[in-house]
């Protein structure tokens, strides 16, 4: 995934009063047209704390109905971030200790091929530094999964690299981050999210279904899969979502996704040094140059200057990107409902999230909104250390 460069000027006052929302729907309206995806939403909340939700192509493409509005989509790995902020809470807590091992909370659990709980870290699992194997990249039966079944997925292979010494995205992280907070808490992670981010921010249109759950509660644009280019396309947008669990179970919209970012990134969440530490990153080319990867958040370049905030979600049938700028001031969210077999229509996609960022931003902007806490793996330890 391709994020666009930076060095661009920012839009003056007033193509940023006429352009803005214009270009925002111009962009969806040719991911539809161009891209062929049935459908493409976004919703965008300005500096002046307005909202604009955007919306093109079909709902269904079995009866032609029109895409809701900033309709309810599974985000995927948004979780993630979601995931991680719970962590840090507890961390601000004093309840979980950033460096501590895995086996201080899951004792015995983490033991496999060259995989020791005893010698990964909860810093790395939220950042995708531990060396643990992605369960999702093996084959996943279609029926309901306990996050114990998905961990022992992992298990069965050896470990990717030493704990510490790379980054590599893998779910199984995120699944153990889930399961440290149910042990330490004694709640489930939805009952946990709830109490501490849904509820808190009111983001009305957000839930974490429970296993077996297959249905999306509101009204929302059917998800399709295109399994290989030139094949038909499937609509899946029911199916059980446990297989994702903390890694990726939530369903939200692209206006609650808005409000999470940026209550996130304006303090609302965690205490200054929780929020220093998760974004605190390391480099990750995964999510396109110049991205990086902080606890379950990352951080993107923009084409008119600095850095947005977000995670990204790919979920059979929906994939959404977008995030926050520093501070939260602005925020832009994109859904779409098709996994796209290639790599064009996403950096499309990207490039909307983009143009309705840089278009939200004031004539006269100071570009100092960049990540200046970026760390290089530390090849011989554990821990990131401080760097370039």
């Amino acid at each position: 995934m391709t994020v666009m460069g930076t060095g661009a000027l920012a839009p003056n006052a007033a193509a940023t009063a006429t352009a803005g929302p214009a270009t925002v729907q111009q962009g969806l309206n040719a991911l539809v047209r161009s891209d062929g995806l049935p459908a493409a939403l976004a919703s965008v909340r300005g500096r002046d704390g307005r909202t604009r939700t955007y919306v093109a192509g079909v709902g269904d493409l079995a009866t032609g109905s029109k895409a809701p509005r900033d309709g309810q989509v599974r985000i995927g790995s948004n979780t993630k971030t979601f995931t991680a902020v719970v962590v840090l809470q507890l961390v601000g807590e004093g309840r979980i200790g950033l460096d501590a091992p895995v086996d201080t909370y899951l004792p015995g659990l983490v033991r496999g091929q060259d995989i020791d709980g005893r010698h990964i870290t909860v810093r790395q699992l939220l950042q995708h530094t531990s060396g643990l194997p992605n369960y999702t990249k093996y084959d996943l039966e279609p029926r309901p999964y306990r996050p114990r079944d998905l961990l022992d997925i992992a298990l069965r292979h050896t470990a990717d690299f030493a704990p510490g010494t790379k980054w590599e995205y893998s779910n199984t992280n995120y699944v153990l981050a889930g399961l440290i907070v149910e042990k330490v808490t004694g709640h489930t992670l939805a009952e946990e999210m709830d109490r501490r981010i849904i509820e808190r921010l009111g983001l009305r249109h957000t839930y974490f279904p429970a296993p077996g759950d297959a249905a999306i509660r509101e009204p929302h644009p059917h998800g399709y899969l295109r399994e290989a280019a030139g094949e038909p396309l499937r609509d899946v947008t029911e199916t059980d979502p446990s297989w994702s669990w903390a890694a990726g179970q939530l369903i939200s919209t692209n206006s609650d996704l808005n409000r999470f970012f940026s209550g996130l990134l304006s303090g609302r969440l965690l205490p200054e040094a929780q929020l220093a530490e998760m974004r605190t990153t390391v480099p990750a080319p995964y999510f396109g140059r110049g991205a990086g990867y902080g606890l379950g958040l990352v951080s993107r370049p923009l084409s008119c200057g600095g850095v947005y905030w977000g995670h990204g979600g790919s979920y059979p049938g929906y994939e959404t990107r977008g995030g926050a700028t520093e501070h939260g001031r602005r925020a832009a969210n994109v859904a779409v409902t098709l996994n796209p077999t290639g790599k064009a229509a996403m950096d499309h996609t990207d490039a909307v999230v983009d143009r309705a960022l840089c278009d939200a931003a004031p004539a006269a902007r100071h570009v100092n909104e960049r990540d200046t806490r970026r760390r290089p793996i530390d090849p011989a330890g554990t821990r990131t250390v401080p760097g370039e």
